[in-house]
């Protein structure tokens, strides 16, 4: 049987390497990259995309993938063109986009969890961005697509990680939000959902955190527990005087049982 063409937009960034990572044994996958390092440029599979000056158009009349997954980051409004073409090419080709949304498109809404089929609304520049692709896929036929919302990622390569540890090496106050209430997720668990959600050509719109939430400030103290004997200093910054939520949790789109994550999980197996 051939094997499905996938195209990572983003291939280069934390995210979109994983899931290049995770998805490569089982499909012919591509990736695209734009900070150039040599393990991208001698890699076959791997095109050089910037997403400023290149029209995504080039690159996929060059690979016609059957899968789009985007993970793509970078200037907004170059971002949104870019999906416009997307969709475009969708209409027109045998082709399914997995766009990589954020938890931020509810980030307006603070006084609940967030399920799949909730009204979206950001007060953020970056959750409009989500909002504003996301509306341009909901008019696409929805085999067509699939909105995978995120909450926070965490994982030893993650920005967020990595920056903990600096703060922790550097003396520098750890940000912590008291009043802010979440769930989260680590790469490894979201590049099997993902996965799965290609293998078994699942579409429409899925929430991929923890099921069970964390306050912010408790999450990332055991986070620093878990990376040593280390008591760094807490900077506690207040948005609001009121709890709030920044959480999207799955009520129709369920996944299995094995691919369900409880917070506990990622701060004791992918945290060291």
């Amino acid at each position: 049987m051939e094997q499905k063409k996938i195209l990572i937009l983003g291939a280069s960034g934390f995210l979109g390497n994983a899931i290049y990572k995770e998805l490569c044994n089982y499909y012919d996958t591509y990736g695209t990259y734009f900070s150039a390092r040599r393990s991208f440029e001698a890699n076959q599979q791997f095109l050089s995309y910037n997403i400023e000056e290149d029209d995504v158009f080039e690159i996929l009349e060059k690979v016609r993938p059957q899968i789009i997954v985007s993970a793509l980051r970078g200037n907004f409004a170059a971002q949104i063109q870019a999906h416009q073409h997307i969709t475009e090419y969708l209409q027109r080709n045998e082709c399914t986009l997995y766009f990589l949304s954020s938890a931020n498109v509810f980030d307006a809404y603070t006084k609940y969890p967030s399920y799949e089929y909730d009204k979206t609304l950001s007060e953020s520049v970056y959750g409009r961005l989500k909002i504003k692709i996301e509306n341009m896929l909901l008019r696409l036929p929805v085999e067509k697509m699939g909105i995978l919302r995120l909450p926070m990622v965490f994982g030893n390569s993650s920005p967020r990680i990595k920056e903990i540890k600096r703060c922790i090496w550097d003396n520098e106050p750890v940000e912590v939000f008291p009043n802010l209430i979440l769930n989260v997720t680590h790469d490894d668990k979201l590049t099997q959902q993902i996965h799965y959600l290609i293998n078994r050509n699942k579409k429409g719109i899925y929430h991929l955190g923890s099921y069970d939430l964390v306050h912010h400030e408790d999450f990332i103290k055991e986070v620093v527990n878990r990376i040593g004997n280390f008591n760094p200093i807490y900077k506690r910054v207040f948005t609001t005087n009121e709890e709030r939520y920044l959480a999207v949790l799955p009520k129709d789109n369920k996944l299995p049982k094995n691919l369900q994550v409880a917070y506990q999980e990622i701060v004791d197996h992918h945290i060291r």
